[in-house]
């Protein structure tokens, strides 16, 4: 499989970051459930899957079908995670990390396919979102 890189960062703030969100840049899958935002220097980033399919979320997080889960990464250390209210509304981002690409924020590296949105720091930590299952290691 060829793998294309997302658009570099200079590109998604061009075309993503109105001039308050100078110092962040956010995007969507190509399905639009799932969206991330980040900031510019690469430090974190932030995830969030709309619609998840029954008894999906990752072991130890109480986040019933319906609500939003949302994934919290740093460069390095612990992925967190949260339950969010329902929205069941896709995302608005108009970047779109197309199946296939890869892209690098500092030290997080991710990769969206057909198969879900996958991500890891340099510590080898991250997470995976996809509406049929979500993991977090």
């Amino acid at each position: 499989m060829t793998r294309r890189r997302l658009p570099c960062l200079a590109a998604l703030l061009a075309l993503a970051a109105p001039p308050a969100m100078a110092d962040g840049f956010g995007f969507r899958t190509p399905s639009g459930n799932i969206y991330c935002n980040g900031s510019v220097d690469g430090g974190d980033l932030s995830c969030t899957i709309v619609s998840r399919d029954t008894g999906s979320a990752p072991a130890g997080i109480a986040c019933p079908a319906g609500n939003e889960l949302h994934v919290d990464m740093l460069q390095t250390g612990a992925v967190r995670a949260g339950c969010g209210g329902p929205s069941g509304r896709p995302s608005a981002y108009t970047d779109v990390a197309e199946y296939g690409a890869t892209a690098a924020f500092g030290r997080i590296s991710c990769v969206s396919q057909r198969t879900g949105f996958e991500c890891r720091n340099a510590d080898g930590r991250g997470f995976l979102l996809s509406r049929a299952a979500q993991r977090i290691w």
